[in-house]
């Protein structure tokens, strides 16, 4: 059997779905407070700038993998209409069911769907703009997610993944211990799960840096990708346009 990592750990790769799929049950319930304590905020910028990269215009239909609690696809939710809807998907139930009331709390009410990225059940060219935040390093064969990503977008739509990545040079020393000394301890604190918080330091550290995942999205078929960097490095956003 194929071997794939989870965090730092070596895992067959039919098991880290299941690994992964066991954190965010976990987490869910906490998972908005978390990430506004563990970023200081800033997860919500970010995301607010992948909202002006994407420009989405009315009518257009955009499929947010991933899609958790339903930040991305609260935000795009009115760009698209007149005529345009937004597709709020994840693979983990757990985090669509908290991302689903959230998104009707705030009055927006989408279609939700549990989706795996790496087999989407949609036809060649439905979408004019794919997004998936802080969800790609997650996955288990991510060139094969890409390359369905691009499969589903029509030609010239954009794809726009929103990651942790690989944080300025000056930065690393201080950014390795809070993510290995503090963030677990705050998940502990707060979620009850330092485990799921160790992963996560983990799981950044093992996903390609800017420049490997901007190969790897051509390589899926994506003409053109620029990548920007945010926050030194810390998180990183790439735009890719099929070809």
């Amino acid at each position: 059997m194929s071997q794939t990592h989870f965090g730092y750990a070596a895992v067959e790769e039919q098991d880290k779905a299941r690994q992964v799929r066991a954190v965010f049950d976990s987490v869910a319930p906490r998972y908005d407070l978390m990430n506004d304590l563990m970023s200081g905020g800033l997860h919500r910028l970010w995301k607010r700038y992948a909202v002006a990269v994407a420009n989405v215009q009315p009518g257009q239909r955009v499929l947010d993998l991933a899609g958790g609690t339903g930040d991305l696809a609260r935000a795009f939710a009115p760009l698209v209409q007149p005529g345009g809807v937004v597709l709020h998907t994840d693979i983990n139930e757990a985090m669509l069911r908290e991302g689903h009331v959230r998104l009707l709390d705030a009055g927006v009410l989408l279609p939700t769907l549990v989706c795996d990225a790496e087999r989407l059940p949609f036809a060649e060219g439905a979408f004019d703009l794919v997004t998936v935040a802080f969800g790609l390093r997650n996955m288990t064969h991510q060139q094969q997610a890409l390359q369905e990503m691009n499969r589903v977008l029509r030609p010239g739509g954009k794809l726009l993944v929103l990651e942790f990545s690989k944080v300025a040079p000056p930065l690393q020393q201080a950014y390795d211990w809070y993510s290995f000394q503090v963030l677990p301890r705050l998940g502990q604190r707060v979620a009850g799960d330092a485990a799921s918080y160790r992963y996560l330091a983990e799981s950044i550290r093992m996903h390609p840096d800017q420049e490997t995942l901007r190969g790897m999205m051509r390589q899926s078929g994506f003409g053109h990708v620029d990548v920007h960097n945010l926050t030194a490095g810390v998180t990183a956003l790439h735009m890719g346009i099929k070809c």
